[in-house]
């Protein structure tokens, strides 16, 4: 099966600065595929390659099985770009429709859903709209023609808590329906909530990629221990293990010790058999320790942090 999306060796480089370096990314078809990075990471390069809007240096970028500036292309993509424009002169319905002929809209009952529920109002003008609402309508316009693969950049950036929901719903609904996704978020609550897979991008280089339950386990496991009152706590003992990091007592005369295990705990387990302990808890990693920990170490070669290629004049959703 022809993954939707394919960037193979890519590299973008815009003078002397290198915002991706030989980046390898496949999204198969049928998933919600997160891509993580902090600003500057190179997300925004890769998704206006994708669109068609930039080219690569080097390497080869594939959407759909072809060349992403066909317009047979982006007729199948629904997009969102992270800074969108709109037509002040006019309203949101008249926005609509000039997307909906652009795109070859007929039948128009699922926009009109989408309008609703994200309580869009189409009489509104598109001047005076807040960033919330801008994006709600930007939302409704990439999703509108249930494109075979939905490109979104940031997409719940100024929406309220309950409109975040209704988005994630969205995107459940899409990928239910056979759509794939690429959402690039910062908020990794969503990502983890709705993303089949991810990609983690540092320094415009993969970091690490895959499912999103093995990334998440990945991530250093926090463990919480509690020592018997009059029983001494093996500090250093603790310390010396391969796999502890982050060894810390919670509170200085208190019996409880908190720290950070990556591999098997059965080292750590076998150290505390020799200690009377009261309670043990050890929650699963999620999705934010994992980013976080890729973060906090570089990535080989890594070009630090810098910003993405300056935004096109105009960013149309598609």
């Amino acid at each position: 099966m022809t993954p939707l999306i394919e960037c193979t060796d890519v590299t973008k480089k815009f003078g002397d600065f290198t915002a991706l370096s030989r980046l390898n990314l496949t999204v198969p078809q049928g998933v919600v595929y997160g891509y993580l990075g902090p600003n500057g990471a190179g997300k925004s390069t890769t998704i206006r390659m994708l669109m068609g809007l930039s080219r690569p240096t080097s390497g080869a970028v594939r959407v759909l099985g072809q060349d992403p500036d066909r317009p047979e292309v982006r007729g199948r993509i629904g997009y969102l770009p992270g800074e969108l424009r709109l037509d002040e002169r006019l309203t949101i319905g008249q926005t609509l429709a000039s997307w909906g002929r652009l795109r070859g809209l007929t039948d128009t009952a699922y926009r009109d859903e989408l309008v609703q529920r994200f309580g869009i109002d189409p009489s509104r003008k598109v001047r005076g709209l807040s960033t919330g609402n801008r994006r709600k309508v930007g939302l409704v316009g990439a999703f509108m023609a249930k494109p075979e693969l939905l490109v979104l950049d940031e997409p719940t950036n100024g929406l309220d808590p309950l409109m975040q929901q209704v988005f994630l719903g969205t995107v459940e609904e899409a990928r239910d329906n056979g759509q794939s996704v690429l959402l690039s978020s910062h908020i990794l609550s969503e990502v983890e909530r709705v993303a089949d897979q991810v990609a983690v991008l540092q320094g415009g280089r993969l970091a690490a990629s895959g499912p999103t339950h093995e990334l998440r386990r990945r991530a250093a496991q926090r463990f919480h221990i509690t020592f018997a009152e009059d029983e001494d706590i093996p500090l250093a003992a603790l310390a010396s293990l391969d796999g502890a990091s982050d060894v810390e007592r919670r509170r200085p005369e208190g019996q409880e010790v908190s720290l950070a295990w990556t591999g098997s705990p059965d080292p750590l387990l076998k150290l505390l058999a020799g200690h009377r302990i009261t309670t043990l808890t050890a929650p699963e990693p999620d999705l934010e320790e994992a980013f976080l920990e890729y973060y906090q170490s570089d990535v080989p070669g890594s070009r630090g942090t810098a910003a993405d290629e300056p935004s096109p004049g105009s960013a149309p959703v598609r």
